[in-house]
């Protein structure tokens, strides 16, 4: 069924859609809306909101492009956030355009289009492939740092040293440890560099008797058996060798039992420190993350907790971000969680501070935030650079791929495939609720060091994983590699998600890591991928298709879950006229756009293609 005229209406925050004069407030922007050639619009009208009061501007006709038609209109930044969206008069009845789409109704400001001003963006991300690390399970460079099998005791338990590539056993994992550390990362530099990763983000390095380190101890030390300070500065001296950026992970929201901040508070209910806690009955009734004990939560009413952690000259965050260390930028562990407790909720007040605090050191620093949930209240411009995008992107591509969540799964999850309908229709709602500018920093993943492995919710099956990987590099936001699902690692939930990286190639699925390799190349070479925009073209039976859309490329690509008949896909309404040839990037193959479709040959049964507009 060949899509009808509304299908064709667009705009996004992209280049090709907003042209800016500027970055700062007092900067100007041309407005760019198109549609179909044959639309029935009588008018249309740009509506902002300067000041608080609506304003209609009559936008004027821009031409016409083949089978499109074009309208503009300029926009003022007054403010540092400047909402709009778009009044389509025909003789039918008027329909509103925002970021959520077509409606014919009135729609509320909160899926207005945004543009932002003033504020420091880290653009570096737009050109990024990260690769996130689990450091103790990636490799081993210097032995002598390991840890000794019972070396001491965490919570009651001898801490065990395990052979590379023993598997996590289960009921053991954080005092389990492999050897893996910052040597090792830096040793294979070379490996991640041939993968085409540019940045890195490592689970926490600090200090801490765990192998996840998520319990610190000490904010400003390097945990020797990772190496220390030395080799944090090695790391980071060969990674600007080499052009590669570096975030760290860091846990404001809980630290460890064993930190003196901690220990103070306990011995001493009139200490200092005890005030960065809060006790239900001192020592040993406290607050702590979900029960845990050994995670006493902080408390930041506390303006000195404040200080040190992000507000001061001296504070933890800022003294990293300086040399010889100069990380990029920071994740925030469970950041849905920062300052809210009970009727105490600073969690605003505390992403805005932490974002004045980690711009001041550097302007283009990126600040991620850990969120499984609906993040997009941190989104604004004004708190987090991005989110790790869980409910944005990782879990409706499981959802629609059929995610096996096993035994581990909760009740209420759904056994059954997401329709493809739902699964555009919420990556369409993440995507509305956040500014454009915002959307193409979010971090998107396939799986984490706190989920199970993509091949493992997959059953194995790797044409799905390839599926799934295709759908990572081509959707808007920067793509994250777990470790070792390139070459094909598997895991379920932790702790056996965080497997040692297998360094043998006997050992690696070689046309999986290959396949990576093509997409990390891809993606950082495509102006369509690094900053392009982003329109649906087909969400139906088991068919997905969108377009990436940039001034110098354009870029369809089609996933198919599983052969519904479909034979062509229409794309009129994405602005391809009759005519126009395309290139599969992947195996080369032709085709050309007749009667507003374009032929699907080729495209298996379970894949995807990534098309390049030839002409």
């Amino acid at each position: 069924m060949l899509a009808n005229w509304t299908h064709s209406i667009h705009h996004d925050g992209s280049p090709r859609y907003v042209q800016r004069s500027g970055s700062d407030v007092g900067a100007s922007a041309q407005l760019w809306l198109r549609m179909a050639a044959d639309a029935p619009l009588t008018a249309v009208y740009l509506r902002t909101c300067p000041d608080g009061e609506e304003a209609l501007t009559p936008m004027a006709p821009a031409g016409a492009d083949g089978v499109c038609r074009w309208w503009r209109a300029p926009l003022a930044l007054r403010m540092r956030r400047t909402s709009y969206r778009f009044l389509l008069q025909t003789n039918e009845g008027n329909h509103w355009y925002n970021a959520a789409g077509l409606q014919r109704h009135c729609p509320t400001d909160a899926n207005d289009f945004v543009l932002l001003a003033d504020v420091h963006a880290p653009g570096w991300v737009a050109d990024s492939v990260f690769y996130q690390i689990f450091p103790d399970r990636f490799a081993d460079g210097d032995p002598a740092n390991n840890v000794r099998d019972g070396e001491y005791t965490y919570r009651g338990r001898p801490v065990s040293a395990r052979p590379w590539g023993a598997p996590p056993r289960q009921g053991h994992g954080a005092a389990e440890f492999y050897g893996g550390d910052l040597q090792g990362i830096t040793r294979r530099l070379d490996y991640l560099q041939e993968l085409g990763v540019n940045a890195l983000y490592l689970n926490p390095i600090f200090l801490a008797p765990s192998s996840h380190k998520y319990d610190v101890a000490d904010y400003e030390r390097i945990d020797p058996h990772l190496g220390g300070e030395a080799a944090l500065v090695e790391l980071r001296a060969a990674l600007t060798a080499r052009g590669m950026r570096l975030i760290l992970d860091i846990v404001p929201n809980h630290c460890g039992a064993t930190h003196p901040w901690f220990l103070a508070a306990q011995a001493d209910p009139n200490a200092p420190e005890a005030a960065f806690f809060m006790f239900h009955r001192h020592p040993d009734q406290y607050e702590s993350w979900l029960g845990v004990s050994s995670l006493p939560r902080l408390d930041y009413r506390n303006e000195r907790l404040r200080e040190l952690m992000y507000a001061g000259p001296e504070a933890i965050l800022r003294r990293w971000m300086r040399p010889p260390y100069s990380i990029d930028g920071w994740r925030i562990d469970v950041a849905n969680m920062l300052g809210r407790q009970g009727s105490s909720n600073l969690a605003h007040k505390l992403g805005r501070g932490i974002r004045r605090a980690v711009k001041a050191e550097n302007p283009v620093a990126y600040l991620l935030g850990e969120h499984f949930f609906d993040g997009t209240p941190h989104l604004q411009g004004d708190e987090l650079d991005a989110t790790m995008n869980y409910q944005g992107f990782t879990f409706p591509v499981w959802g629609w791929l059929g995610a096996d969540r096993g035994t581990q799964a909760p009740p209420w999850a759904d056994r059954h495939p997401l329709p493809t309908a739902a699964l555009a229709d919420q990556w369409t709602a993440f995507r509305a609720a956040v500014p454009w500018q915002i959307a193409t920093q979010q971090l998107n993943l396939l799986g984490s060091h706190d989920t199970p492995r993509l091949r493992s919710v997959l059953g194995g099956d790797l044409q799905r994983v390839r599926l799934a990987a295709a759908l990572l590099f081509t959707y808007p936001g920067v793509p994250c590699i777990f470790y070792g699902d390139e070459v094909g690692l598997e895991g379920a939930a932790d702790p056996d998600c965080r497997r040692t990286m297998p360094w043998d190639p006997r050992a690696w699925d070689s046309e999986l890591r290959a396949f990576y390799q093509r997409l990390t190349h891809l993606r950082r070479a495509a102006p369509a991928l690094r900053h392009g925009g982003f329109q649906l073209l087909l969400a139906d039976g088991h068919t997905l298709a969108y377009q990436r859309e940039a001034p110098e490329e354009r870029l369809i690509v089609v996933a198919r879950r599983a052969d519904d008949g479909r034979r062509a896909l229409p794309v009129r309404h994405g602005g391809l006229p009759d005519g126009a040839r395309l290139r599969e990037v992947l195996s080369g193959a032709t085709t050309e756009v007749q009667g507003g479709q374009m032929a699907l040959s080729g495209l298996p049964a379970l894949g995807a293609q990534i098309w390049r507009v030839e002409a």
